[in-house]
């Protein structure tokens, strides 16, 4: 595995770590919401019952959504194949740019790996769009700051 390729795989490692943990985190949630509906089903009466309920109603809603949308980020994050070659930019691509590095992935935001920074970002981010299908030496303007594709990997 060469260089390129271990460091995409530890961004992808840590990823996978803090989609893990948001998964946890929703499971635990919907858990709580309905054991605390449950027991204001066997607790409350009357007006107060019923906004208690509704209330936990919408918590697990909440929770049950977030759940969701991270067991498609993990979906999303299994389909990149780090060995694949790019030319241009897309989903999967490991750009190092004049002002950043930036892995098409998913939108979590910074990650450091060996002392240098990554961002994790989705093609449906502002820069994303920009970033997508272009190539080396191309550039562009963002937030009035002008990037240079230095490399894709």
């Amino acid at each position: 595995m060469n260089k390129t390729n271990k460091i995409k795989q530890l961004i992808l490692n840590q990823l996978h770590e803090i989609i893990d943990q948001k998964i946890e985190t929703s499971k635990k949630a919907i858990k709580s919401a309905k054991e605390a509906r449950d027991n204001d089903t066997k607790s409350s009466a009357g007006d107060k019952y019923e906004t208690g309920r509704a209330m936990m109603q919408i918590e697990l809603e909440k929770s049950e959504k977030q759940l969701n949308n991270s067991l498609n980020l993990k979906q999303d994050l299994s389909l990149i194949d780090i060995q694949k070659e790019y030319k241009r930019i897309e989903f999967g691509s490991l750009v190092i740019t004049n002002q950043g590095n930036y892995f098409i992935s998913i939108g979590i935001g910074k990650i450091e790996v060996n002392n240098e920074n990554y961002y994790a970002i989705s093609l449906a981010s502002p820069i994303g769009k920009l970033l997508y299908n272009k190539k080396i030496n191309d550039k562009f303007q963002f937030q009035e700051r002008e990037f240079i594709i230095r490399n894709i990997e």
